[in-house]
Order: structure tokens, then sequence, then C-alpha cells
């Protein structure tokens, strides 16, 4: 049975800080849903009412166009361990770039990553628990290190041109504002 809560309790920290993965999902008011898996130690909860997450260079930038047209986002954990349940994060979000005032302060809650590329900010308006009960068990076997050391060989210009590329629209041709 789902059970709604005005903001996280300290039983939701804990099965966050618990997971190795996310799920973030957005959506335009027209065109595609959005829903992609995070992972590496990009999420930081900074309030009862608040998260944060470090997104990084990707083959795509949707959430960013989403954001521009409809600030909705929901945030999912899934415990793929003993504990069968699932937890969203509902509200509304806004990007923040390395160009703006709040870039330094945010960025500093994370390692820092080549290739960031933003951070969101989730006003949380409502947390949400329910079963996981067909939800599988999976054992985490580790990281990858693949975008790390992709980006982590390429230079600011490098990166520029990649975002240039392939990350200034969403697949329905959303502007994004990564090169504004």
């Amino acid at each position: 049975m789902a059970k709604q809560f005005p903001s996280f309790a300290d039983d939701h920290l804990r099965l966050i800080a618990e997971q190795q993965m996310f799920f973030v999902a957005t959506a335009a008011p027209t065109g595609r849903v959005n829903l992609s898996p995070k992972g590496m130690d990009s999420l930081r909860v900074t309030g009862p009412n608040q998260l944060i997450w470090l997104n990084v260079t990707g083959s795509g930038n949707e959430t960013d166009g989403h954001l521009r047209l409809d600030p909705r986002m929901t945030v999912m954990w899934c415990s793929f361990t003993k504990r069968p349940v699932i937890l969203r994060a509902y509200g509304s979000a806004r990007a923040v770039y390395a160009r703006d005032a709040e870039w330094d302060a945010l960025y500093a809650q994370f390692i820092p990553i080549a290739g960031a590329r933003q951070i969101y900010v989730l006003e949380v308006d409502l947390v949400q628990t329910s079963c996981g009960y067909a939800v599988p068990f999976f054992d985490f076997a580790g990281e990858r290190d693949t975008l790390k050391t992709w980006a982590g060989q390429r230079d600011d210009e490098a990166l520029s041109a990649y975002w240039e590329q392939k990350n200034r629209q969403t697949i329905d041709g959303f502007p994004t504002g990564l090169l504004d």
C-alpha cells in the first residue's frame, strides 16, 4: 500500500543512502517522457524538501530541455536488497549551470568530476513509498568508470563541442539551456 509524506523522513534518508542508483523522470507538455538511470556519487538530500543531483555529460540532454518547458520531476529509488520498497520524490526542478552564481556552492557538495554539466535542484512537494515486492534482488558489482575516463580525456573545448553537437536540444527538438 502506497504511503505519502510531505517531506523526507529519516527512514527515507537511510533508504536513499543505501542505494547505488536512482532514476529521474521528466516530460515536456508534449513529446516523449524521459526516464534515466543515474549512478555515481551524484545525489544529495539537502533538506527535508530538497535534493540536488549532479548531471554529467551524456549522449542526450532531455532533462534540461524538459525542465525549460515544464518543471515537473520525479526521482525514484528501488531497493534491490532485502527490504522491498520503492521511494519516489515528486516536485519542481530547475537547472543550475557552471555560469550561474549558485554553481560553486552546489558543486562543492560533490567530488569534482570531468564533464559535470548541470546540477538539478528539486523542490520536493511529495514523498511516496510503495511496495517493491516485484523488484528483483541484485548485487552491486561496482561502478563503471567509462564516463569518467571518456570525459577526463577531453578538455573544456572538446566537451563544449560535444555538447553543441549532442546536448543542445532534446530528441523532440526542444532547446536546452546548456550553452546559452
